[in-house]
């Protein structure tokens, strides 16, 4: 699989998450994909100060990009 075709397969499942997200005035933005094992994203907007956000995280976001590229190992929230 090609940078550019992993890069859209977790587009997709943000795409998927996203609504959840914004539905609590929230969002999340792809920062990269490093060695095609890691990925760095970015919650904003009420994510950010939201105490639930590491859940989310993992059982949310993590779960749903392995889902779609299953060679995703680790899934890390950069902090603003």
């Amino acid at each position: 699989m090609t940078d550019t075709e992993l890069t859209e397969k977790v587009e997709i499942a943000l795409d998927e998450i996203r609504p959840f997200l914004q539905s609590d005035g929230g969002d999340i933005a792809l920062l990269s994909i490093e060695n095609g094992t890691t990925v760095r994203v970015q919650l904003q907007g009420a994510c950010v100060g939201c105490s639930v956000n590491q859940m989310t995280l993992k059982s949310g976001v993590e779960l749903t990009i392995k889902k779609h590229a299953p060679q995703i190992e680790t899934v890390i929230n950069v902090e603003g």
